[in-house]
């Protein structure tokens, strides 16, 4: 602890004495030269040994007062029109639902529809101001909340819906819940020694720099299901109460975060993973057995920095990932910059790895620069994988460079080009353009004998489109259909949030008349928008979409949220079903449907 004291010291003084007139370049040198070091020693573990000590000695109790004295939480403001990104306080126990508007078929299958989601304590996300500087949350943090939906039948094989919500009680919800007022620090982005304060304390207050979210997706793995955002491993939960029962780590070897969308290999069953971190190794692939029990294959690929991988693709032989250098790099925090940034320069690559292969038997495909978070399925053909995902021009995360006014850049961003009204009851989600965070759906063909790629977008400019989905029973084999969610590029214009006010369906072995995929879409009314869009394949599904899209849905004249269930063979019709919420649903970001046991 004694480059802690060093620094409580100083800092102390300085409060006490001059307290908004630290030299904020003195500061700077000082954090950098402690607060890098120290974090690297938490990786190790050293530092958590330390914080054990420190409470011994009772000196957390002086640092928590001392940083409480430092550091105000202020509320992020809010418009009117984000109204539904706001947080929402847990239901209690399932609430049944007494309303259904329409009718659940026969051969829809019982099961559980959970959607995860930010939905940040203490009534939104914050900003802290102290002597260092400002800091801030960005929009994708804040603590994850599951809504789930059942569908069960009675013994007369009667529909039944119930209702429940409850927060994913990590460590560190935990720590900062017993707290009941906010305590760890923003440092995704801020004043460069407010960051670099902010993640020392939080590192020696609470053993590590920043928030578990596990705000994000949820999958299941082995008969068991877990919640995940890729800052931490996945938290297993419990379907029915929703409780959290821990943090898994395969193995017990694994020890590092997951991607957010783990993929189960076809035929095999196995869950491929990734994981990234700052420090080295950078990026590691793991493949975990069909059970859960076992890490069968590990792979450092050896990278010489820290890329986001939000997701991952398989087929039946390779593991698939797309560097699109968005990078995570802190000595860019230590110039004043910031964490995350897209480095457009920098090659973007593919890289085709096998499924047990070593870091000498990848195969990397150079590709046109793209930022692609999200996958819709990868398969072989021949001597080619295809791979298929949504790209934009830029990254949507963080968002704006550390300074630049947020609603603004937003805003400009989801202001396509030329936007058009669309017919469905005067939404405007049509555009012709492809503004900075315009989103369509990408092929790329990648020849294994001749490293050639050929790629195209194949959705055109017409609409906007991102959260793809396909039947699960497909992935990582060839595929004819997949279903995004539409942006609605006016309302996500107005309110500087990505708002979808449609679904689609494309149809990936037919073409219409400009040679783009033949797409279908389902609109919305007015002012609703979508959510955690899933597929629900029919019990005795024929046909690949034999099924339907089901999604949480939000009525932004009313306030009301509700479930809507799309059927995808009449992709284009009235929804079968709208099941009313008990209370409101905020807007979110990933869903599945999990079959009854």
């Amino acid at each position: 602890m004694a480059t802690a004291t060093c620094v409580l010291s100083s800092i102390k003084c300085s409060t006490n004495n001059h307290p908004r007139s630290v030299k904020v370049g003195d500061l700077k040198t000082a954090l950098s030269s402690i607060v890098m070091p120290s974090l690297q020693r938490l990786e190790k573990s050293t530092l958590k040994t330390e914080v054990g000590e420190a409470i011994k000695n009772g000196s957390l109790a002086m640092l928590n007062t001392l940083v409480d004295s430092i550091f105000q939480f202020v509320d992020q403001p809010m418009l009117s029109s984000q109204k539904n990104f706001a947080p929402v306080e847990e239901i209690g126990e399932l609430v049944k639902i007494d309303y259904c508007q329409g009718e659940i078929p026969e051969d829809f299958p019982e099961g559980v529809y959970i959607r995860n989601g930010s939905n940040p304590l203490f009534g939104g996300l914050k900003s802290t101001i102290s002597v260092f500087g400002k800091t801030d949350n960005v929009w994708v943090e804040g603590e994850g909340m599951l809504h789930v939906l059942h569908f069960t039948k009675d013994t007369d094989r009667i529909w039944s819906f119930y209702y429940k919500n409850r927060y994913v009680e990590t460590d560190t919800y935990k720590m900062e819940s017993k707290r009941k007022k906010p305590a760890f620090i923003p440092v995704a982005e801020g004043d460069a020694p407010a960051t670099l304060a902010g993640s020392f304390f939080n590192a020696m207050r609470f053993g590590q720099a920043n928030k578990i979210y596990s705000n994000t997706n949820v999958f299941e793995h082995g008969g068991k299901h877990y919640s995940i955002a890729e800052n931490y491993m996945p938290q297993e939960i419990n379907l029915i109460s929703l409780e959290t029962y821990g943090n898994w780590n395969p193995s017990g070897v694994w020890s590092r975060p997951f991607t957010s969308h783990p993929k189960k290999a076809p035929e095999t069953g196995e869950l491929v993973v990734v994981g990234i971190d700052t420090t080295e190794p950078h990026c590691v692939v793991g493949v975990i057995s069909a059970d859960g029990k076992e890490l069968v294959h590990k792979l450092d690929l050896q990278l010489d920095h820290c890329s986001l991988f939000h997701d991952i693709g398989v087929t039946k032989k390779y593991t698939i990932l797309i560097d699109f250098m968005l990078t995570m790099r802190p000595e860019r925090v230590m110039k004043g910059g910031q964490l995350f940034k897209y480095e457009r320069e920098k090659d973007a690559r593919i890289a085709v790895i096998p499924r047990y292969g070593e870091v000498d038997s990848i195969m990397w495909f150079h590709i046109q620069p793209c930022v692609t978070y999200h996958l819709i399925n990868c398969f072989e053909d021949g001597d080619e994988v295809v791979v298929r995902g949504c790209t934009a021009n830029t990254t949507i995360i963080p968002g704006p460079v550390w300074g630049e006014d947020k609603l603004e850049w937003f805003s400009r961003g989801f202001n396509f080009k030329n936007v058009a009204s669309a017919s469905n009851n005067d939404n405007d989600h049509k555009t012709t353009g492809d503004g900075m965070l315009f989103t369509s759906v990408r092929e790329w063909r990648l020849n294994l004998k001749t490293l050639e790629v050929m790629e195209k977008d194949v959705t055109g400019t017409e609409y906007s489109m991102d959260f793809p989905i396909i039947n699960e029973h497909f992935t990582g084999l060839e595929h004819k259909y997949g279903y995004t969610q539409v942006i609605d590029s006016l309302a996500s214009s107005n309110s500087g949030k990505s708002k979808y006010g449609g679904l689609a369906k494309l149809y990936f072995e037919e073409t219409d008349s400009e040679g783009n995929v033949k797409m279908e879409y389902h609109w919305l009314p007015k002012n609703n928008f979508c959510t955690g869009s899933t597929f629900v394949a029919k019990t005795k599904a024929v046909e690949e979409d034999d099924g339907w899209v089901v999604t949480f849905a939000h009525d932004e004249d009313s306030d009301t949220s509700y479930v809507l269930v799309v059927d995808a063979n009449n992709f284009g019709n009235e929804p079968i079903a709208i099941i009313n919420l008990p209370q409101r649903v905020p807007y979110g970001h990933h869903g599945s449907f999990f079959l009854s046991t």
